[in-house]
């Protein structure tokens, strides 16, 4: 059974903040499990969120809540080994809507970080609002 990989000592980054406003905005928001906060990426093509766990993982399963209108049309999951490169493991295409959506990822290989890439958004400025990310998986052996 496919359990939530992120963890305390998952290191996160995005790529950028609403104003830079993180108290209000901030990625903190989207593992905080209240539907009231969320991380708001500022303006720009290719908004990210990266995820270092602690130990190597094998990705069964993304969740993401996005707000409707400011959804990403197609995403890509990519991860590397501690000291390896970014490589693509899926491509997946949310729809432009308020709900939890699942994407099962077939195969993935044991990694040591993650970073979703979000290529492109409904919203014109090409802001990113999610409300709630959730990686689900194992440990790799």
């Amino acid at each position: 059974m496919a359990s939530s990989l992120v963890c305390s000592e998952t290191q996160i980054r995005v790529s950028s903040v609403l104003n830079r406003d993180v108290k209000q905005y901030g990625k903190k928001f989207m593992f905080d499990c209240n539907e009231e906060t969320c991380w708001n990426s500022d303006q720009g093509e290719y908004q990210w969120v990266s995820l270092e766990f602690p130990q190597s993982v094998k990705v069964s399963e993304l969740k993401l809540q996005f707000q409707g209108g400011f959804s990403a049309k197609t995403c890509r999951l990519e991860g590397c080994p501690i000291d390896g490169d970014f490589t693509p493991i899926s491509h997946f295409y949310p729809e432009d809507n308020n709900s939890l959506q699942s994407f099962p990822i077939q195969e993935a290989p044991a990694v040591d970080k993650v970073k979703i890439m979000f290529e492109n958004s409904a919203d014109f400025f090409g802001r990113i609002i999610v409300y709630s990310l959730d990686v689900l998986g194992g440990k790799a052996s």
